[in-house]
């Protein structure tokens, strides 16, 4: 994308102003579209069944299936994103939104409903973190840390902004008229912040840079040993960590704690994760990539089994919903970086695509298997166990997922 910025250019192509104002951009438009494209369904997902009669389990599944959508198209968007940067990329996402949202809101039949949710899906693909993280990387470079852990501060306040104010909306209009109220906010508030925030030159890769060069070309990566221990590993502590986040609610319900209180747990949680996230910064500066990804997933195993094992009191109980919190917090970043800290950002979208695609479908699948397996095993503190063991497989794995030359 071409357009000029004043005042001197920085190496990764914008100047210093140039950067901060794609940052604040996206800090915006990401609150805006987790808000309405995430967080809305969970608020909502309780009057659309008790309104159609179509069941919990079903609209759970047209949620998940725009999930799996959102990954396997996000390998592609990853490439569009290497080559013409995230302002057409974004912009069209914003833009796809709109008509998905309006045909869930007004889907006379299931089918419609989840077609819906399909088409909302590829919209994610262009609006959530990955495209915002490959803007980031790109234009801040060295600094794209700090960027990526503004953005992720304060894109964690979508649930905090959005789950209330759709609480009010389906209570004062319904959930049809809510899903085309949040419709205009994500088209009206976005579409115009992609398409003229996201402008600034989209430099080219440097050969010489890390990430350029033959050894670092994404057909030779995605075949590499360590790409793809990575992948695996990655793809296993994201099912762990997002399935503690979904199951965690029941898990403190059956040791006593009320919903209100495991509710209240859940929500610490939140500011654990924000506090989790202002340490990563310290941690990319003190320990090598290596270290700082066995770490993390190290520290998820074992927050996971703290939850698993204790009985209590509330107040424990709570804290160790704050650790994991942190844990989660510290993991997104860890996942926003993992390309970059080891080939370099020259291709870094579609790279990231590839390595994110499996792990948002362990995400969506995340919050049914938890349920399943408690079912199974007779409830939730063996699955937490279980998860435990996952998340310290990944942590063995990602001693392997490091290249050499990193």
């Amino acid at each position: 994308m071409s357009g000029g910025e004043a005042g001197p250019s920085t190496a990764a192509g914008l100047s210093e102003a140039g950067q901060r104002r794609v940052l604040v951009v996206l800090c915006g438009t990401e609150i805006v579209s987790w808000g309405v494209l995430y967080y809305a369904f969970p608020v909502l997902g309780p009057s659309i069944a008790d309104d159609t009669g179509w069941s919990i389990a079903a609209l759970t599944a047209a949620f998940s299936a725009g999930l799996v959508v959102n990954a396997l198209v996000g390998i592609l968007v990853g490439r569009w994103l290497d080559r013409y940067g995230p302002r057409a990329v974004m912009t069209a996402g914003s833009v796809l939104a709109a008509p998905a949202l309006l045909t869930i809101a007004l889907a006379p039949s299931l089918p419609v409903f989840v077609a819906g949710w399909l088409l909302a899906g590829v919209a994610m693909s262009g609006t959530l973190y990955p495209p915002a993280f490959a803007a980031l990387t790109r234009w801040w470079g060295p600094r794209r840390v700090t960027a990526l852990t503004a953005l992720t501060l304060l894109a964690g306040l979508a649930s905090t902004i959005f789950a209330p104010v759709t609480a009010a909306l389906v209570e004062a209009f319904g959930w049809r008229t809510s899903y085309l109220v949040l419709a205009v906010v994500l088209a009206v508030l976005t579409i115009p912040a992609h398409l003229f925030g996201l402008r600034g030159s989209w430099p080219a890769p440097d050969p010489a840079a890390p990430g350029g060069g033959e050894a670092h070309a994404p057909a030779v990566v995605v075949r590499s040993r360590p790409f793809v221990v990575l992948l695996v590993a990655m793809t296993l502590a994201t099912f762990a960590v997002f399935a503690v986040v979904v199951n965690q609610v029941p898990l403190l319900i059956d040791r006593g704690l009320s919903t209100a209180e495991a509710a209240w747990a859940l929500g610490l949680g939140g500011f654990g994760q924000v506090l989790g996230r202002l340490g990563y910064g310290w941690m990319a500066r003190v320990q090598p990539v290596r270290a700082r990804t066995v770490t993390i997933m190290a520290a998820a195993a074992g927050t996971t089994l703290l939850l698993g094992v204790l009985p209590g009191p509330g107040w424990l109980l709570v804290a160790a919903a704050m650790l994991a919190g942190a844990v989660r917090g510290i993991f997104t970043l860890l996942q926003a970086t993992a390309v970059s800290d080891r080939w370099g950002s020259a291709h870094y979208g579609r790279l990231n695509g590839i390595l994110n695609a499996p792990a948002m479908i362990a995400t969506s699948l995340s919050p049914w298997a938890g349920a399943a397996l408690a079912e199974l095993v007779g409830g939730y503190p063996p699955v937490f166990a279980g998860l435990a063991v996952v998340a310290a497989v990944a942590a063995v794995l990602a001693l392997g997922s490091v290249p050499r030359r990193t």
